[in-house]
């Protein structure tokens, strides 16, 4: 996604955005196309600390702040399926603008757990309810039952390519090549996957 999208989805005041927020919030089925526009609006927001998701606060350009984070995961939860590849893209975009974090980790645990999430469902594994999965005080471990074996090729690959777009050394990168057992689609071992991302 990017800012055409999120001109084509109509996102140009505050007012649209809560609209949109609005709709995706009270779909009965997951609409990730909407969310997918929603979190692109956050990623604008991100990058120019300006726009309709920044509006009544000081945001810094290129920065992730609570109140982003807060955003990110209300969208998210308003979906009832597994975290969908566009979700999960859009994820990774807003993670790639962003070069400074204010949230205390807070968005860094959401990306991995909704990326393992994205992850089991694309392997067919039963996952958890999104709210319970992105719940900040639920442990990856308690719910994502990631080996090696779990990650379908083609998932690996995508995978591979978000994480090689990487815009500086980031922990988060090398959690998630460990937790969805991605580290033997880098090669012969696990140390060189986690210093591949680090």
């Amino acid at each position: 996604m990017n800012n055409r999208t999120q001109a084509d989805a109509g996102i140009e005041t505050a007012s649209d955005f809560a609209n949109l927020i609005a709709r995706i919030e009270s779909s009965p089925e997951t609409e990730p196309r909407l969310a997918a526009a929603a979190l692109a609006a956050v990623r604008a927001g991100v990058i120019t600390g300006e726009g309709p998701t920044t509006v009544g606060r000081i945001h810094f350009s290129r920065s992730i702040d609570p109140v982003d984070t807060a955003t990110i995961r209300r969208i998210l939860l308003a979906g009832n399926t597994a975290v969908s590849r566009v979700e999960a893209d859009a994820l990774f975009d807003i993670h790639e603008a962003a070069l400074e974090r204010t949230d205390h980790g807070a968005f860094d645990d959401l990306l991995v757990k909704a990326i393992a999430h994205h992850v089991l469902g694309e392997a067919g594994k039963r996952v958890p309810p999104r709210e319970t999965a992105l719940d900040a005080d639920t442990a990856l471990a308690e719910w994502a039952d990631l080996d090696a074996g779990t990650v379908k090729r083609d998932v690996a690959v995508w995978l591979k390519n978000r994480l090689s777009r990487r815009r500086r050394s980031d922990g988060v990168l090398a959690a998630l090549i460990m937790l969805t057992g991605t580290a033997a689609a880098w090669g012969p071992s696990i140390a060189a996957a986690i210093d591949f991302a680090a």
